[in-house]
């Protein structure tokens, strides 16, 4: 992944050497959803909605801003400014809107949201409420160790993913898929849906990043497809229970995950995205 051109982004809050003080956590909408992605990672969700109902003792205070100083930082910045550079201009093109970018938040093993208590065991999440993506790097190492997904694109496809949603948010994805949960839609299939765009949505900034600034090298879109499928609910399934149970996906088969993360790496367009109206 050739990244040497790419502007570092500011929008990052590092939280993994910064004070802390005790706090009171809730649950509320979305200390479910941070449940619910806890599951795709085989975490028991009953384990977070636990632990938001305690205090809070991992909240931070007066973490820095701006682009990190260490490597991963200063690559997960690249990463980053890439989206928002990428996203900006799908927006102009292909919205009548502007995207307004995320902060992503970087945390060692535990850290206050707007959703409740992250847990560095969930994963890389987004968090509607506040608007942050939060990421504890070390799942980084995971990625590549045991789930046999290395390379720096597999990395880049993990951020561009979870900007994906902060994507949803903003173009009324998150708002359609609650009103479907209201209306009696099977939770799981929604939740589906939702993860899948948000994957067809990091194959979108691929393709623009790559037609700008020609960020790929050879072999990175099968690095991307093969983190894709190391998270594909069937595979996470099969590795943890030994069965995979399609009633409870709640991301996608892993065919499902490389699909749609080629569907917007081919279009570049965002109407090739709408997993709520695909069969």
């Amino acid at each position: 992944m050739r990244i040497d051109r790419s502007r570092s982004s500011r929008n990052i809050e590092d939280r993994r050497t910064s004070g802390r003080r005790v706090g009171k956590g809730s649950i509320g909408i979305g200390t479910i959803v941070l449940a619910l992605v806890a599951m795709y990672f085989g975490v028991d969700p009953s384990t977070i909605l636990q632990i938001a109902e305690q205090p809070v003792t991992s909240q931070q205070v007066d973490a820095p801003t701006g682009t990190p100083s260490d490597p991963q930082g200063q690559f997960v910045a690249k990463v980053l400014g890439e989206t928002e550079d990428v996203w900006r201009t799908v927006f102009t093109q292909q919205t009548n809107g502007q995207y307004q970018p995320p902060t992503l938040v970087l945390f060692r093993d535990a850290t206050p949201t707007a959703c409740g208590t992250g847990q560095a065991a969930m994963g890389p999440f987004y968090c509607p409420a506040d608007q942050k993506v939060y990421l504890d790097l070390g799942f980084f190492d995971e990625l590549a160790n045991q789930l046999n997904a290395p390379g720096d694109f597999a990395r880049a496809y993990v951020i561009a993913h979870e900007i994906g949603h902060h994507v949803q948010n903003q173009v009324g994805s998150m708002r359609r898929a609650e009103a479907l949960r209201l209306q009696g839609a099977n939770a799981n299939q929604v939740s589906v849906r939702v993860e899948l765009q948000a994957d067809c949505y990091a194959g979108i900034w691929a393709h623009h990043a790559d037609r700008e600034r020609q960020i790929l090298e050879a072999g990175d879109i099968e690095d991307a497809l093969r983190a894709a499928s190391a998270v594909g609910d069937d595979t996470l399934q099969k590795r943890s229970r030994g069965v995979a149970v399609p009633d409870s996906f709640t991301h996608g088969s892993s065919a499902e995950r490389m699909q749609w993360f080629n569907r917007g790496f081919n279009s570049g367009a965002l109407q090739s995205c709408d997993t709520f109206n695909a069969s």
